[in-house]
């Protein structure tokens, strides 16, 4: 049930420490310049995943109760509290690069999309691990990439990646009367809008506390019971 995630997880690690270890050969500009580069790819990722949503109404009720939620909760500011205390014990001092940042940017890039919830699911439900293995390729390449400028931080996302989609796929045996194609269709829907949401904070568009839109994710479970 967890192979998938076991496997995604590793590659983020394994990923982050080879662009710690390459990271440090990059030009401040061209580093830069990647990381832009990634968060178009990024938007890009999240406008595609968008037309898989079919009732508009259920995506706007999910991201104005869901970020109610994450705002009463403050998901954002817990998660990069947890980050910052990471970083206070382990941070060596001289450093330039925020391990909180490198945490909660890297969190909400491997678990809000769209993979991560059918993967998780498919795991779950069928003991089908193609979907993360796909997913595993993808993010090792762009926790690399991410660690060349936001540094080991990254590396620490893999626990919540394992966390979230482990969740996912324990709890798919139990939700599976309710995962019908239209809802994980919703769901895939409203995480793309995070992506988008997660696109704009890395091009310095926008200062969104995404982590504060994620139960959004999951409200199309409930809604559509009823619409």
């Amino acid at each position: 049930m967890l192979t998938g995630t076991l496997v995604n997880a590793g590659a983020i690690i394994l990923g982050a420490f080879l662009g710690v270890l390459f990271g440090r050969r990059f030009p401040e500009h061209l580093s830069d310049a990647v990381t832009k580069g990634l968060a178009l790819c990024v938007l890009y990722i999240g406008v595609d995943g968008l037309f898989d949503g079919e009732n508009t109404l259920i995506t706007i009720i999910s991201m104005v109760v869901g970020c109610i939620i994450g705002e009463l909760l403050d998901l954002d500011k817990r998660l990069h509290d947890l980050g910052a205390r990471v970083e206070a014990r382990f941070r060596s001092g001289g450093g330039t690069t925020s391990i909180a940042e490198g945490f909660v940017s890297a969190t909400l890039l491997f678990c809000v999309g769209a993979m991560a919830i059918t993967g998780a699911l498919d795991g779950g439900l069928r003991g089908d691990h193609a979907t993360l293995f796909a997913k595993s390729a993808l993010d090792f390449v762009s926790s690399m990439i991410f660690a060349t400028t936001l540094g080991i931080g990254v590396a620490l996302s893999a626990v919540s990646v394992f966390l979230y989609q482990g969740i996912i796929a324990v709890c798919a045996s139990f939700a599976q009367p309710y995962l019908l194609p239209v809802v994980v269709a919703e769901m895939k829907c409203v995480g793309s809008l995070l992506l988008i949401g997660l696109a704009f904070n890395m091009l310095g568009v926008t200062r969104l506390k995404m982590m504060n839109y994620v139960p959004a994710v999951f409200l199309p479970i409930l809604l559509c019971l009823f619409m």
